[in-house]
Formats: C-alpha cells, structure tokens, sequence
C-alpha cells in the first residue's frame, strides 16, 4: 500500500506542477566526448542540411523563422527523407578526429536536423513537447515530457539523446552561452532555427547573429509597462550560463542589443523582472 501511495503522488505532482516549477537539465560533462584533434584539417560537408533549410526555412519577421513541416512531408526526396539522409550521414562521421571548432559546428547542426527530424516523424503536433518519447514513466522536470531524453542516434557507439547533446557534449565543453540560441527546439518561443547550416570557418559571427536576433526580439525580453521587464525562460531556466547576478545577464544582452534595447537597458535603476514566458507552439509555418 505504501509503495502505491508513493506512485501515486509522483503522477499527481507530474500531473499538476507549473511547467516552470523544476530546473532545466545541468550540464554535465561526458568527458569521453572532449576528444579530439587540434591539428585536423578534415571538415564535414553540411550540404545536405544547407538544402533542406533553403527549402523549407522561412523567415516571417526578423529574428524569427518557420520550418513548412507539411511540405517536407509532401515532398518527400526533398523533405524528410533529405532530413534521415542528412543525419545517416552525421552518425558516421569520427568526431573525435575533428578539431574543436568543426566539432561544434556538427554537433549543432546535428542537434537541429534530429530535432526537425522528430517533429517530422510526429506530424502533426501542436507542440513538440506532445511528442511523449521519453523513458520513464514518472519522471519529473522541465523536459520530463517531450522527445529530449529519448536515444535517438549512437555515435561513436554510444547512444545520444537530443539532452545529451546539448547538455553533457554542448554546454560543458564550450560552456558558451551562445549555444542557446543556435541549438533549436522547434518552438516559438525558442531562439529562430538558423536559415544558415552552421560553419565551422564562420562560427562567432554566426554565434552571434544568433544571439542578437534572438535578444533583440520581444520574446527574448521587453518592458512590462511597469518599469520592469518580461524576459525569456530561457534566461530562468539556463541563469547559470548567462550569469548568475542581474549586473551579468543585463552586460550579456547589452552585448548583442540594439539601439533600442540599449536605451531601455541604460535607462533603469535596477533589472527588475516581473515575469518570464516562453511559448512552446510549433514553429511551423502553419497558425
């Protein structure tokens, strides 16, 4: 009886908690993936995911893009099976013979063509995190719900989930808070999904482009009309990576903001924050 009463309240807490009531993973260092070789001079063609982006990549507003699910399912040589193509190829590649920056240049890239990948072989769905796929029936946190812990692919003969790639490959071994805006999550709420495949000769401008588009758009942060501001969930749930006092997280967005969030940034007393949102709808192109 006991041990049914204890099941039970984790389905109740899972059920009922706020969405924004656990942490987001931490990261974690899976050392074996912090191999690799300074002097290669291999780089990996990322053509094929170029492709599908050009395809089906739109770009609504600035700082913003949709991914046509629809058409990628429709146009099938050009779509989805470009997308399986695309990471077939990627799950062959000796990562631990690349350089650093070539490394990180695949595994984003990787990452957003697995995570446009799942969504395609779930459409259609309002939002990635109705994608259910993860192990563990009582598990609890932020991504508890949704395909983020599920093995998706083995490199190197170890089995990755889309976490462990951004949360014990990505963040601890670059440990740059850039990453979360190049890593996509196939939702509005989320930084764009590059219309550009990742570069390993281009990577801090395009790290940085990332940023700014994302920082300067209202989802990122914007006045709440009260003198305080309404910030992503991001920046909540990732605190640590962006800095941990107010002073630090308001000079990383006054690194990449315009005009216009500059003045608001200069003009306040204190960073007070009323709130943080994120919207977990689908980035399709579709309402």
């Amino acid at each position: 009886m006991r041990v049914f009463l204890s099941v039970l309240m984790l389905v109740l807490i899972s059920a009922f908690a706020p969405v924004g009531a656990y942490a987001a993973p931490k990261a974690d260092l899976w050392p074996d993936w912090q191999a690799h070789d300074p002097d290669s001079m291999q780089k990996i063609d990322h053509s094929g995911w170029q492709a599908v982006l050009d395809r089906f990549v739109a770009q609504p507003e600035p700082g913003v893009t949709t991914f046509d699910y629809k058409a990628a399912l429709d146009d099938r040589a050009n779509g989805i099976e470009a997308v399986a193509g695309y990471v077939g190829k990627m799950v062959t590649v000796p990562v631990s013979d690349l350089n650093r920056n070539q490394q990180l240049a695949y595994w984003i890239n990787l990452y957003n063509a697995l995570t446009v990948k799942v969504v395609l072989d779930h459409y259609p769905v309002a939002s990635i995190r109705d994608i259910d796929i993860s192990p563990g029936l009582f598990s609890l946190g932020l991504f508890s719900s949704g395909p983020w812990d599920k093995k998706l692919i083995t490199v190197e003969g170890r089995t990755l989930s889309l976490n462990d790639i951004e949360h014990r490959i990505l963040r601890p071994i670059w440990i740059d808070p850039r990453i979360h805006y190049a890593v996509n999550c196939a939702s509005v709420g989320c930084p764009a999904l590059a219309a550009e495949a990742y570069d390993a000769d281009l990577l801090d401008d395009q790290l940085d482009q990332a940023a700014r588009d994302f920082i300067n758009h209202p989802r990122a942060i914007h006045g709440d009309g009260d003198g305080g501001f309404v910030i992503s969930s991001l920046y909540d749930w990732y605190r640590e990576d962006f800095g941990e006092r107010d002073a630090q997280l308001v000079a990383h967005l006054l690194s990449y903001a315009g005009p216009e969030l500059t003045r608001q940034l200069d003009s306040i007393g204190r960073f007070d924050v009323s709130d943080d949102v994120y919207d977990w709808s689908l980035n399709d192109d579709r309402p």
